[in-house]
């Protein structure tokens, strides 16, 4: 059976519908685990969603300007500028002079940001991890081979 309570047709068509709605699952679990609060708590100080793939953001692509952050996450200027606020005022993000340009600043994560976002990943990954050790070895190993080629479709 599939995904969808179907039985699974051997079409592209109906491997990409139940790819699409298994994938949306699971990526929907893992971004409803509380993300941490900066001070390492699930407090109600915990970032939102937007705050988090912003500082994400920063750390794959470090010096980014305010506007390329924007750019980059889909948001609207004004918006990030409040998200950069918060994560500045908790120490996540930090600014310095852009090298060419007065008028701009760089954006760079701060070590705590760097120890925050690695403390989520290991929480998701350690959730991860538990869910994969309840399937069987030949599940496993299916998902093994099956990761490079979801990761090449990503990328495509």
């Amino acid at each position: 059976m599939s995904p969808t309570g179907r039985r699974a047709p051997s079409s592209a068509q109906g491997l990409a519908e139940d790819l699409r709605i298994s994938i949306a699952r699971l990526s929907r679990r893992l971004r409803t685990l509380r993300p941490a609060s900066p001070d390492g708590g699930e407090a109600a100080g915990a970032l939102t969603l937007t705050q988090f793939a912003a500082l994400a953001a920063l750390e794959r692509h470090p010096e980014m300007t305010p506007r390329e952050l924007a750019d980059h996450e889909k948001v609207q200027p004004p918006s990030m500028t409040r998200v950069i606020s918060f994560l500045e005022d908790q120490g996540l993000v930090e600014r310095s002079p852009h090298p060419t340009d007065g008028r701009q600043v760089m954006l760079n994560v701060t070590q705590a940001g760097r120890d925050l976002l690695a403390d989520e990943r290991r929480r998701k990954e350690a959730w991860l991890s538990r869910r994969l050790g309840e399937l069987t070895p030949e599940e496993r190993a299916i998902l093994k081979k099956a990761a490079p080629i979801l990761d090449k479709l990503s990328k495509a």
